[in-house]
């Protein structure tokens, strides 16, 4: 898993959609997604930890693009 499309599509593969037309809200939702997954025990550690990073930078990106 390397770029936003692999968490989506990991996302995908347990039934979620997420697009709200709000890319901030949408990586919020996402993480809430990848948490309940990892809680659950349905996706391994690695894979939580990746999701959360790219997540993460997404979010980062997006915030210096915006200030």
């Amino acid at each position: 898993m390397k770029t936003m499309y692999d968490v989506q599509q990991l996302l995908k593969k347990y039934g979620t959609f997420i697009y709200t037309g709000n890319r901030f809200g949408d990586l919020e939702l996402m993480e809430m997604e990848v948490n309940e997954l990892y809680q659950l025990q349905f996706i391994l550690p690695e894979d939580y930890t990746v999701a959360k990073l790219i997540i993460r930078r997404e979010r980062s990106q997006l915030h210096d693009k915006k200030g």
